[in-house]
C-alpha cells in the first residue's frame, strides 16, 4: 500500500469517527433541550468523556492525526480528516463548547426531574 493510499484510508476512517462523535455530542445537547434523557443519553457522555480522556492522553492530538502525521509533511489542519480547514482548525473549541452546553442543560434537567 503507497503512503497516499495510507494516508486515505486513515481520513476516512478518521472522517467517519468524527461524524460519529459529533452525532453523539448532539445528542446529549438534544436530550437535554426536549427533556429526551435515556440511558443512551449517559451512553453518549461517557463516550465524550473517553474521547477526552484519549486526547489528554495523547496531548491534545486524536492518535489518527499521530498515525496520518508518518504519511503526510502538509501544514494543513485537515491532513488527517476530510473537513474544511477552518473546521479542523477549530473542531475542538466548537465541539466541546455545544457539548458542555448540552452536559449542563442536561445535569440541570436531571437535578430538577428528582427534586
Amino acid at each position: 500500500m503507497t503512503k497516499t493510499t495510507k494516508l486515505t484510508l486513515i481520513k476516512i476512517i478518521h472522517t467517519i469517527i468524527w461524524f460519529f462523535f459529533v452525532a453523539v455530542i448532539f445528542y446529549i445537547l438534544y436530550s437535554g433541550v426536549f427533556n429526551k434523557i435515556t440511558v443512551y443519553t449517559w451512553i453518549g457522555i461517557g463516550l465524550i468523556i473517553l474521547e477526552g480522556i484519549v486526547l489528554l492522553a495523547f496531548k491534545m492530538f486524536c492518535p489518527l492525526t499521530l498515525m496520518a502525521r508518518k504519511y503526510s509533511d502538509s501544514e494543513k489542519e485537515n491532513f488527517d480528516i476530510f473537513l474544511p480547514n477552518w473546521l479542523a482548525k477549530n473542531n475542538k473549541l466548537i465541539f466541546t463548547t455545544i457539548f458542555a452546553i448540552g452536559l449542563i442543560v442536561v445535569i440541570i434537567r436531571t437535578i430538577y426531574s428528582l427534586v
